[in-house]
């Protein structure tokens, strides 16, 4: 199970809950298929198929939220309401108002839903206990804020803030393309977003290109802020970090995926390899993230 997009948030130092009492909290909020009449439901899953709401390997756990949807296109509940609209006029010999539509397309909902087809989509989370981390594999905040929120109902112990560093990865992207280097163990890859700071919000995008020419220096000079970048932290994981804070597209290179290519007796091994491999690996590269963008800013 290999994350590809992490939401970093601070557990605060205080929240000791431990695995198993999580665990219970998760299970009493379990996902719900959609009733009838429900558009929409959400809970927790098992993240393995072993009946546990919470995967434990030491203190790094991985948990689960699915939410289901009915597949009802709003474009198909405007074509049958107004098919039905055109017999309505004929019947009461005059055009069906506004109010009666809107009440036509209600009840056509209505008769509809219950045979509507689900959409399952599942967000999973890590959390690293041992150094207070919570990454939210999801490609945006909204999303990992809609995460955080079904956490918090589950456990209101939760206190977690999303990671703020002293400085920001848009000001630290930029000095690393004007150098041309990152510090430490990273390396500048091949892929950048710039955007203009005026009203149009014109955007420059890279794409496997060398990232070293004049232009990229001119338009930072121009005033351009670095959107995104795509990073390589010590050969063994590249990823694009965003000016919020965000990493993307993370890629296990494959002298990482070699070493989780040993002999095993089954999925369920497989999978406790890949799991601590990269849990570790992440681990290591948080920390040396957030001491490229000069540590984590204080709290008030």
């Amino acid at each position: 199970m290999w994350l590809k997009n992490l939401v970093l948030y601070r557990l605060s130092a205080e929240w000791s809950v431990d695995a198993d009492e999580l665990e219970q909290k998760l299970a009493q909020q379990p996902l719900q298929p959609c009733g009838g009449f429900q558009m929409e439901s959400s809970g927790w899953v098992c993240p393995r198929d072993d009946g546990r709401f919470l995967y434990q390997q030491q203190r790094q756990w991985l948990l689960a939220l699915a939410m289901e949807q009915k597949l009802l296109p709003a474009s198909v509940i405007r074509q049958e309401a107004q098919d039905r609209s055109v017999a309505i006029a004929a019947q009461q010999g005059r055009p069906v108002g506004r109010k009666q539509m809107r009440d036509l397309k209600m009840q056509v909902m209505n008769e509809l839903m219950p045979r509507a087809l689900s959409r399952r989509r599942t967000t999973h989370a890590w959390i690293d206990a041992a150094h207070h981390w919570l990454a939210v594999d999801a490609a945006g905040d909204a999303k990992a804020e809609q995460f955080m929120e079904a956490l918090r109902r589950a456990d209101d112990d939760v206190h977690a803030l999303r990671l703020e560093t002293e400085r920001s990865p848009a000001a630290a992207m930029a000095e690393w393309l004007v150098k041309g280097d990152a510090p430490g163990v990273f390396t500048i890859d091949q892929d950048l977003e710039l955007r203009a700071a005026d009203a149009g919000k014109a955007s420059v995008r890279y794409a496997r290109h060398n990232l070293d020419g004049k232009e990229i220096r001119d338009h930072i000079a121009a005033g351009k802020t670095v959107v995104r970048l795509g990073l390589t932290w010590n050969d063994r994981i590249s990823f694009v970090l965003t000016e919020q804070l965000q990493v993307k597209r993370i890629s296990f290179l494959e002298i990482l995926k070699r070493e989780s290519d040993t002999e095993v007796e089954d999925e369920g091994e497989q999978f406790e390899i890949d799991f601590a491999l990269m849990t570790g690996e992440l681990s290591l590269l948080l920390a040396d993230l957030v001491k490229a963008l000069g540590g984590e800013k204080e709290k008030a």
